[in-house]
């Protein structure tokens, strides 16, 4: 198993320090968000839900984060 060691992230035009390798999926739940009520956006391609634990991230990947809220 990898070695994990703090890099810099862009999410949302914030740098921020994670440890990497990490997939986007551990990223959302240490940054407390719910993969299922987030759409991404990585280095500027959409990601399916489905690809969230798949995707590893690196140092200088950019991250766009939108929260889905439902109500009227």
């Amino acid at each position: 198993m990898s070695e994990k060691t703090k890099k810099i992230i862009i999410a949302n035009g914030e740098a921020i320090e994670v440890n990497l390798p990490c997939t986007i999926e551990e990223f959302l739940l240490n940054n407390n968000f719910l993969p299922r009520n987030v759409v991404i956006e990585h280095n500027g391609d959409a990601v399916a839900p489905s690809e969230f634990k798949n995707r590893i991230l690196k140092e200088g990947d950019r991250l766009e984060i939108v929260k889905i809220v439902a109500g009227g």
